[in-house]
């Protein structure tokens, strides 16, 4: 984490407790005193009216105030950032424990919120994160790369969603589109064939003309006769039936949720290309996507989370605390354990067992690594998290000095010596 002293030559610091339709400010002096406080609307007017507060008590472009907010996300604090002023979002939790420095009787109210995040930053904002300075771009690709990844997530739900329900009343199905580990239903070929049976006694009776017609429609073009010989048999087979009425009813559901699928599946394909598309235009891309494992859609979403503020960390163990692979110790008296982080960005910890595992089928330096940590005695998970950990160090060196990644100069402590 990159801890770095944040005030203004004024000593005047601003808390804004928000809420949806109003937020409360409190502006304070160096000594905790209270300079001005209001209730302002969640609008235009009531921005314009915030400026005009921080403008009565000396705020200036070249000396703005800080603001803590507890969030980093929304109008409100878009329109902060773009004002030029350091703003930073603190974690609710963090404010109810500095509440209860102020009052014992954990009494609560917006005002005091306010207050209290107003003097966070007056005692502690070199202990705080500031909003990183990220490009509009940047910001555009978080956007659009958390947006595949909830769509992705959304798609996943609704397979699951459909799959529990075809194993109620239709297993042949989910048999004809077995892979070699499961039925991927998301599939265009399962999906358009499902759309023309949604149930036992319609998928028996499916010829293969039908169901070669359903394969093209859903983009197949090789083995067609072969792919729709191998489902027509597994659709015949025999196989337990619920009551005829109760099976037409399931057939309806199925659909139903076919559509859901449908949707997510075409909102995932179109948010991964325009997130692709902006990705390719970032001054960054060239660095990031010559690593390992890290292609346009994972690029992307690595990204989004760690922004394009070279400032925003220190060193390479900020970006690692941050990303949850860096362990963290705890030591007491005769006690120490060192365990992994589990307060980190989840959404960059996901995407880095992602990359990591990317990254281990093709030999070289990353696979080695891989397999030592594994002999050593590290399961699956510590050992890809041991190796997304020496990523993200080298992630970081190579987006501060602007060079693409070499494995020779990445790995040269670990790389083996010529005879």
């Amino acid at each position: 984490m990159k801890h770095q002293k944040e005030g203004t030559d004024l000593n005047i610091f601003c808390g804004i407790d928000w809420a949806e339709d109003h937020h409360d400010v409190a502006v304070v002096g160096a000594d905790g005193h209270l300079l001005i406080k209001r209730r302002i609307a969640d609008d235009a007017e009531g921005f314009a009216e915030l400026l005009s507060m921080l403008e009565s008590v000396g705020d200036t472009c070249n000396d703005p105030i800080p603001v803590a907010i507890e969030t980093s996300r929304g109008l409100l604090v878009a329109a902060l950032r773009a004002t030029g002023r350091p703003v930073f979002a603190i974690n609710p939790m963090a404010v109810a424990r500095y509440r209860e420095r102020y009052s014992m009787a954990r009494k609560k109210s917006d005002h005091v919120d306010a207050m209290t995040l107003a003097n966070i930053l007056r005692t502690d904002a070199h202990m705080h994160r500031r909003l990183p300075a990220d490009s509009d771009l940047a910001r555009s690709i978080a956007v659009l790369a958390r947006a595949v990844q909830d769509a992705a997530w959304r798609r996943t739900r609704a397979t699951q969603e459909l799959r529990a329900l075809l194993r109620e009343y239709y297993p042949t199905f989910l048999d004809a589109f077995a892979g070699t580990v499961h039925t991927n239903l998301a599939t265009p070929e399962a999906r358009a064939v499902l759309a023309i049976a949604p149930t036992p006694e319609q998928g028996a009776k499916l010829t293969k003309p039908r169901i070669i017609a359903a394969l093209r429609r859903a983009g197949r073009q090789r083995m067609l006769d072969q792919t729709a010989t191998r489902i027509q048999h597994a659709l015949r087979r025999p196989q337990l039936h619920q009551p005829v009425i109760v099976e037409q009813a399931m057939g309806r559901q199925a659909i139903a949720l076919l559509a859901t699928l449908n949707t997510e599946c075409t909102n995932a394909n179109e948010l991964i290309g325009a997130s692709a598309e902006a990705f390719r235009q970032h001054p960054d891309y060239q660095i990031i996507t010559s690593f390992p494992g890290l292609g346009e859609s994972t690029g992307a979403r690595v990204l989004a989370e760690i922004g394009d503020d070279p400032g925003r960390f220190s060193d390479a163990r900020g970006l690692k605390a941050f990303a949850g692979s860096a362990p963290i110790t705890r030591a007491s008296g005769r006690s120490t354990s060192i365990t992994h982080r589990r307060v980190k960005n989840n959404r960059l910890a996901a995407v880095g067992f992602v990359w990591a595992f990317a990254a281990i089928p093709r030999p070289g330096p990353a696979k080695d690594h891989y397999e030592r940590r594994r002999a050593s005695g590290d399961r699956h998970a510590a050992a890809l998290r041991h190796l997304y950990n020496r990523f993200l160090g080298q992630l970081w060196h190579c987006l501060q000095t602007r060079q693409t990644y070499d494995e020779t100069k990445a790995w040269n402590s670990v790389m083996p010596t010529a005879a």
